[in-house]
C-alpha cells in the first residue's frame, strides 16, 4: 500500500505561494490516514467475529447431532478398546445337498472384569462361583484384589447367564460381543464337519477359525466377505447321515466293536453322501486330543474313514480278479490251481478251507480263495500290479475334502516283492483307509472309470481316467453280486435292492508292531443295485465279536455284512431308489428261419 505524505511538496509550495499555512495540510492528511486505519481495523474485528460465531455453531451443530445419536441408539456397556489390526467375525454357513443347516454362527457375549473399577471384588466372586460352578472362588478372589488390571472370566457365556451377571451389579464386570460357530444337528457328521474355536480375541469381537473336517480345510472360504455369505454346500444327505448314523451305533454295540465306520458314495459323481466314524463327539462341545497312550482311535477325535489305515483283507480280491481278466490272462470260466498250500520259500499262503485242486475265477472270488487270488498275482506281476492300485488311487491319500484326509497315507511294503504281490492280492501287506476302498469299488461299479471322493455336491458324473474295460468291471459286478447270493456275504441280501460286495477280515496290528491273535477289522464292501449300480456302501468294524450258533464269530460275514445290509435297507428309499425285481440273465437262444 503507497501512503499519501502528510506535506505534499507540491501543495506547500502552492499554500507558500498564496499566502495560505502550510501546516493546515499537514493536519487534513492526519486526520484522513486516521479515518482509513479505523475503517480496517473494524473491518479486521468483524471478520473475526464472524469466524468465531461460526466455530461456535459448528461445535454446537456436533454435540447437538452426537446427543440425538446417543438418543436413539440402544444401550450398551462401555468397552475397553484394544489398538491392532480389525477382528473379522463373519463366516459362511454350511449346508448338506438340500441346503439344510449343518454349521451357522450364533451371537453371543462373553464376560471380562476390569477390577479397578470393581466395588465388591470379594462379593462379585462368589456370585460368579454360584453363576459358573467350574470357576475357582479363591483364585477368582486373588485375581480380583491383586494387581491385575484385566482378566477373561469366561469367553462364551448364555443369554441367562449374561442376565444372571448382570443382575449382580458391579461395574467392574463387562461383557463383549461373541460371534460363536453352532452346530444345531449336535454329533451328527461330527468328524466331517469337525469344529471352530477362537482366533484373534479382543473385548470387542472374537475370530472364529476352523480347527478340524471341512471348518479347517476351506477356513478361508467361509471366512472370506466376497463370498457373501453364500454357503458351503457338502454333498452329505442329513437324512441320509442320520439314518446310517442310527444303523450303525446300533450294529457297533450288538456286534461288541470297539468302533466302526461306514462310507455311502455316489459311483458316478464321487459325492459322499453319508460318512460316520464311532465313537464321535458334539463339535459345539469338541474334546481335546489325547496327550498320552500309543493308540490314537482310541479317541473320538479320530476319523476311521480316512485316517483308520487297516489291512482291509479280501475284500481286494475284486481287483485282482478285474487286473487279471482286463489283461486278457484269465476270463470269468478260466480255471485256477488252488492246491495248498501255495509256498514261496519259507512262507506258505493258506485257504481258510479246503475249497478243492481248482476252481473258477467267479469261485475264488465267491468262496473268497487266497491261494486262487494269489495265482492270479502270480501271472499279473509285481510291476503291473503296483501300476493298477495306484490308478486305483490306492497309493496315496485320497483327495477327500477334510483336513484329516490328508494324514490318511496308505502303509506300502519297503520292498514289493513278488511275495509281496501275492499277499497284497488278498489285503494283506498293504493298509488303506476305507475311503481308498470306496472309490476303488466306485471304479467297479461305474464301468471302469476312477472317480475321486468328494464332501462337495456335484453336477453331474465326475468321471476320471479308465482303469479297465467296460466288460472287465461287468464281469467283476457279477461276481460281487455271486458273493452275496450264493458266497460268504448272504447276510447282505436286500429284498428289491440286489446287493453285490465282498468281505474282508484282517487280524488287527499292535501300535508297536505285530498282530493280535483275537482282534480283527472287518469289512463289507458293497454295491448297489448290483446290475445298474448306483451307489459303493462301506461298513468297517473295530473288534467285532459275537457268539452265534454256539461259537465266538468275529469274521466280517458274520459282522459288518449284516450291518450293512440293515444299513442298505434303511437308506435305500431315502435315496429314492425303488425295490424292484432282479433282472435275470438271458440265455442263449438260437433263431432259425419259418
Amino acid at each position: 500500500m503507497i501512503r499519501t505524505p502528510l506535506r505534499p511538496l507540491a501543495r506547500v509550495l502552492h499554500a507558500r505561494a498564496t499566502g495560505a499555512n502550510p501546516d493546515a495540510i499537514e493536519r487534513e492528511n492526519l486526520s484522513l490516514r486516521h479515518q482509513e486505519m479505523q475503517v480496517q481495523a473494524r473491518q479486521r474485528a468483524e471478520g473475526r467475529l464472524l469466524v468465531l460465531g461460526l466455530f461456535f455453531v459448528c461445535a454446537f451443530g456436533a454435540i447437538i447431532a452426537r446427543m440425538a445419536m446417543t438418543a436413539v441408539s440402544e444401550p450398551a456397556e462401555p468397552v475397553a478398546s484394544v489398538p491392532g489390526s480389525a477382528i473379522a467375525m463373519q463366516r459362511a454357513d454350511i449346508v448338506d445337498r438340500e441346503g439344510r443347516l449343518l454349521a451357522t454362527n450364533f451371537e453371543t457375549h462373553s464376560l471380562y472384569a476390569q477390577p479397578p473399577q470393581m466395588i465388591d471384588p470379594i462379593g462379585a466372586a462368589e456370585k460368579l462361583v454360584d453363576i459358573f460352578p467350574d470357576l475357582d472362588r479363591e483364585r477368582l478372589i486373588k485375581d480380583f484384589t491383586g494387581k491385575r488390571k484385566f482378566l477373561w472370566v469366561k469367553k462364551k457365556i448364555s443369554p441367562e447367564q449374561l442376565q444372571a451377571v448382570h443382575d449382580i451389579g458391579d461395574p467392574g464386570l463387562m461383557f463383549g460381543p461373541r460371534e460363536m460357530r453352532l452346530y444345531p444337528n449336535g454329533s451328527l457328521a461330527a468328524h466331517v464337519l469337525g469344529g471352530a474355536g477362537f482366533g484373534k480375541e479382543g473385548v470387542n469381537a472374537a475370530e472364529v477359525i476352523g480347527v478340524a473336517g471341512v471348518e479347517r480345510q476351506f477356513d478361508d472360504y467361509l471366512r472370506d466377505p466376497a463370498n457373501a455369505g453364500k454357503p458351503l454346500q457338502l454333498s452329505l444327505d442329513l437324512t441320509v447321515q442320520a439314518a446310517a448314523e442310527q444303523v450303525l451305533y446300533g450294529g457297533m454295540k450288538l456286534m461288541n466293536a470297539k468302533g466302526a465306520t461306514s462310507i455311502l458314495m455316489d459311483t458316478h459323481t464321487g459325492e459322499v453322501i453319508s460318512v460316520v466314524s464311532f465313537p464321535d463327539f458334539d463339535p459345539n462341545d469338541r474334546p481335546r486330543p489325547p496327550t498320552s497312550g500309543f493308540d490314537p482311535s482310541d479317541s473320538p477325535l479320530f476319523n476311521r474313514a480316512v485316517q483308520g489305515v487297516y489291512e482291509l483283507g479280501s475284500t481286494f480280491k475284486i481287483f485282482t480278479a478285474a487286473q487279471a481278466m482286463d489283461l486278457g490272462l484269465v476270463g470269468a470260466d478260466t480255471v485256477i490251481d488252488t492246491r495248498g498250500p501255495l509256498r514261496w520259500g519259507r512262507f506258505a499262503i493258506r485257504d481258510f478251507r479246503n475249497y478243492g485242486n481248482e476252481m473258477s475265477v467267479t469261485k475264488i472270488i465267491v468262496k473268497s480263495s487266497n491261494i486262487g487270488t494269489a495265482r492270479l498275482a502270480q501271472q499279473i506281476g509285481v510291476e503291473r500290479q503296483k501300476s493298477f492300485l495306484e490308478t486305483l488311487g490306492m497309493l496315496q491319500p485320497t483327495p477327500f475334502e477334510i483336513s484329516e484326509a490328508a494324514g490318511g497315507k496308505p502303509l506300502l511294503p519297503a520292498n514289493w516283492s513278488e511275495l509281496s504281490a501275492m499277499t497284497i492280492s488278498y489285503g494283506h501287506g498293504i493298509s488303506t483307509t476305507p475311503m481308498h476302498l470306496a472309490a476303488g469299488y466306485a471304479a467297479v461299479a461305474n464301468g471302469g472309470r476312477y472317480v475321486a471322493p468328494t464332501i462337495l455336491k456335484r453336477n453331474g458324473a465326475q468321471l476320471g481316467q479308465r482303469v479297465m474295460s467296460e466288460a472287465s468291471a461287468a464281469a467283476a459286478r457279477k461276481m460281487l453280486r455271486k458273493v452275496v447270493s450264493e458266497g460268504t456275504a448272504s447276510f447282505a441280501e436286500v429284498e428289491g435292492y440286489q446287493v453285490g460286495g465282498k468281505t474282508g477280515t484282517a487280524d488287527k496290528p499292535k501300535p508297536r508292531g505285530g498282530y493280535y491273535e483275537d482282534k480283527v477289522i472287518a469289512t463289507f464292501a458293497s454295491i448297489f443295485p448290483a446290475h445298474d449300480p448306483k451307489y459303493v456302501l462301506i461298513v468297517t468294524l473295530d473288534e467285532p465279536s459275537i457268539i452265534a450258533h454256539g461259537e465266538e464269530r468275529r469274521t466280517a460275514g458274520w459282522t459288518a455284512t449284516p450291518v450293512a445290509a440293515e444299513m442298505i435297507g434303511r437308506v435305500a428309499p431315502l435315496l429314492g431308489l425303488r425295490p424292484q425285481v432282479e433282472p435275470a440273465e438271458v440265455t442263449g437262444i438260437t433263431l432259425t428261419s419259418n
